[in-house]
């Protein structure tokens, strides 16, 4: 296998995973693997980028526990710091942690500014009953049916929705077997939801903590990087009823180009992309709205499903921008002056308070102040902060229009305007807002059979490795789902004699079962 070569189509943390466990764990020479990515830059959905001058952005920054993610602190143990000599991004990680604990302290607040108390998650028993009948319901039962299918219309104005909702992005008609599969995944976080005590922060956004020390470590390892290279299509022929890929077509600065793959060779597809599509707006102008047209990730895996049963159903997931669009926005500061305020108002300091929610507005704004600098070049007297709003095609309590029209000076009048803070103290802001049409759409409801298996039964040389994958038990949009894929699809590729990290079954301990029922009594 040594001689064989590897192509990871998509550079996003599935790829970078795959090739990392294909070295350490399989024997690759990586010399061998080539990563092709159609953007300039590697790390996906795992993204940041900006500067003081221009303005700070990023799409998002994914919730991280280190009771859950097991395949992924296996790999960051592997995984040398870029800033800490002899240290691996798991102790970094860690020892930065035990510096920042969360613990909320203004989790929610209302249209009257005021801190919501949320020791009672504001369950009725008919609540009760049917979250714990959806909680039991075999997948199969739940099949495609969305979560407003199993709970009553009253269940969505309790504290225990807007904390979930938020904390996890869900919206009530996304999948139920998504929700059911959180509400296992994270019985652990339902007992301390309010506070968010269990969420854990890298020490930078995600792009330099996660990315780029993982991409230096593959450097070293010598493999191949392809950027601004857009895959195409796929030469292939069926050989005794199994698939197999023969060549790759890309382009790259308009130039047509074609890889031969060779017998033995593996082909890994990081098929579709929850921030396909995504635009960028500024403090002048709101983000272009984006359509499937301006997409680049949905129709190679819909060419393969087309022809081929057992590799998913891109539809099922790409067909309702209204149903999986929301917007998020990063603000950049040279004045103190708000993260003063939002630390005297939430009694956090910034880095432990996680989300603050704004539970009456319309857009469901929330807001978080990370541990500052948030980027590795980010000057001292520079904060940076990131916010998203899951109704972003609603008018503003506070602006006249939908959020998806606001510029960025407008998203934070909206901002200010739940906060009861003057304009004064973000004048020196610069709002960069990012609207993306595709960001929940992993969360659609689906059938077992719309998302393909890592390496389908009918498939020889190629693996599906992304958020659009089915593999029992773990949940989508976490970095641990990208990651996990990418580890079972490289072990059962190159038959690797190694334990993959299984699932901490913490929704079958009794003690965490016990704490999660009284709690969901308070």
């Amino acid at each position: 296998m040594n001689e064989s070569k590897a192509y990871l189509l998509g550079g996003g943390i599935g790829s970078l995973a795959a090739a990392a466990f294909m070295i350490r764990d399989g024997g690759f020479s990586g010399g061998n693997i080539f990563i092709l990515e159609a953007k300039p830059l590697l790390g996906g959905s795992l993204d940041g980028a900006g500067n003081p001058t221009d303005g700070y952005s990023l799409r998002g920054g994914r919730m991280l526990t280190t009771d859950n993610y097991e395949c992924t602190w296996d790999l960051f143990k592997s995984i040398p710091s870029l800033s800490l000599p002899g240290k691996t991004v798991f102790d970094e990680t860690i020892e930065f942690n035990e510096l920042h604990k969360s613990h909320s302290m203004a989790r929610l607040v209302d249209s009257r500014r005021a801190k919501v108390p949320v020791s009672s998650m504001g369950f009725s028993m008919p609540n009760r009953k049917e979250l714990l009948e959806l909680s039991l319901a075999g997948e199969a039962e739940l099949g495609a049916s969305c979560i407003t299918d199993w709970l009553s219309p009253e269940f969505f104005e309790t504290e225990f929705w807007f904390m979930w909702a938020t904390t996890f992005t869900f919206q009530p008609w996304h999948s139920a077997v998504e929700f059911k599969r959180y509400l296992h995944r994270f019985m652990l976080e339902f007992t301390r939801i309010e506070t968010l005590g269990g969420v854990k922060r890298t020490v930078y956004n995600q792009y330099d903590s996660f990315v780029r020390p993982l991409q230096s470590w593959l450097a070293t390892q010598n493999v191949h990087f392809y950027v601004d290279c857009q895959v195409t299509d796929l030469e292939r022929h069926i050989a005794t009823d199994k698939l197999v890929v023969t060549g790759i077509h890309y382009q790259q600065c308009g130039e047509s180009k074609t890889i031969a793959v060779e017998n033995g060779d593996l082909v890994f597809l990081q098929n579709g992309s929850m921030t396909d599509a995504s635009s960028l707006g500024s403090m002048t102008s709101a983000p272009p709205k984006l359509t499937k047209q301006d997409c680049t990730s949905w129709q190679l895996w819909e060419k393969l499903a087309a022809e081929n049963t057992g590799f998913g159903n891109p539809a099922a997931f790409n067909s309702s921008i209204a149903e999986s669009c929301w917007e998020s926005f990063t603000v950049t500061l040279k004045n103190p002056e708000f993260f003063d305020k939002m630390c005297k108002f939430s009694g956090n300091e910034a880095g432990t308070g996680g989300l603050v929610t704004f539970k009456d507005s319309n857009w469901l704004m929330s807001i978080v102040l990370a541990y500052q600098p948030h980027f590795i070049n980010q000057p001292a007297d520079v904060q940076v902060f990131w916010g998203y709003s899951l109704f972003p095609d609603r008018v503003g309590n506070f602006v006249p229009k939908p959020m998806d029209e606001c510029n960025g000076a407008e998203i934070l009048q909206e901002l200010c305007g739940h906060l009861r803070f003057d304009l004064d103290t973000v004048a020196s802001a610069n709002c960069i807002p990012c609207r993306m049409p595709y960001i929940t759409s992993m969360f659609m409801p689906r059938l077992h059979t719309d998302r393909p298996v890592p390496i389908p039964h009918n498939s020889r040389n190629l693996a599906f490795i992304s958020q659009f994958v089915e593999i029992p038990d773990d949940v989508v949009f976490t970095v641990e789902y990208s990651v996990r894929v990418a580890q079972i699809a490289v072990y059962e590729f190159l038959v690797i004699d190694r334990q993959l990290p299984p699932v901490t079954p913490h929704d079958r301990s009794p003690r965490v079962q016990f704490e999660a029922l009284i709690k969901a009594f308070k």
